[in-house]
């Protein structure tokens, strides 16, 4: 009998520090971090830079698209006058050019992934940093990524402001 009172009295203690903790608000904040850093003037610059480093790669790609297709429509045109032979080779024709355009496809994605990642990799002690002063400043009890939610009341959405923070110290 002893032990279920004293079992009860320990059970009531914890319920009661707990609802007082309930009803302390928790100061909650939304990021889009992605967002925050892409947004960001100097990420901008550098995914320009690196657009015209790729500009020459990316007109290589579409000019041999352009040629596949030329070179495909000739043969549906001229198939029926054109000898067993030269349908072949240009079959062949074709297929080496779209091997050498999935190629060139590759090594651009590659090439934009890992632009991407070394971006990130640059950014992430930046946003840390912004990170550490708004939650010493605002008092975050907890900052969550904005794509783990359905819905998030855009009052809790701080990545605009992580985005001018990110700014300001670039700007320094």
């Amino acid at each position: 009998m002893f032990k279920f009172k004293t079992f009860a009295t320990t059970i009531t203690a914890v319920l009661m520090l707990s609802a007082g903790a309930a009803q302390a608000e928790l100061k909650i904040a939304v990021l889009d971090t992605q967002r925050a850093i892409f947004e960001t003037e100097s990420v901008k610059s550098r995914l320009e830079t690196v657009n015209q480093e790729l500009q020459k790669d990316q007109e290589e790609a579409q000019g041999l698209q352009s040629k596949i297709q030329a070179a495909q429509e000739k043969l549906q045109k001229d198939a029926d006058v054109m000898s067993d032979e030269d349908k072949r080779r240009s079959a062949k024709d074709i297929e080496d050019m779209q091997l050498d355009l999935q190629f060139l496809v590759n090594k651009l994605q590659k090439e934009v992934k890992d632009r991407r990642e070394d971006l990130m990799r640059d950014m992430v002690p930046k946003i840390d940093a912004v990170l550490k002063d708004l939650i010493e400043l605002e008092g975050y009890d907890l900052i969550a990524e904005r794509s783990s939610f359905h819905y998030v009341n855009p009052k809790h959405d701080i990545t605009r402001r992580v985005t001018e923070k990110l700014n300001e110290k670039a700007a320094r």
